[in-house]
């Protein structure tokens, strides 16, 4: 999948900034934040549905 997006000025700045720093290209630094944005919230919901089902594990044992 292709994706372009509009930065301002100063984003496209710290972009380009922190991409230099690293020593990678601007692109494959967006690349990478957003794959690791995407991990993260799939990690959140998998905890959420962890705390809920130990949270009402003797409910559901009742229920069963």
């Amino acid at each position: 999948m292709k994706l372009s997006i509009e930065l301002t000025e100063a984003e496209d700045e710290k972009l380009r900034a922190e991409a230099a720093r690293l020593g990678v290209e601007p692109e494959a630094l967006a690349r990478a934040a957003l794959a690791e944005l995407l991990s993260h919230e799939e990690e959140d919901f998998h905890e959420a549905a962890e705390h809920v089902l130990r949270k009402n594990e003797e409910l559901y044992r009742r229920l069963a």
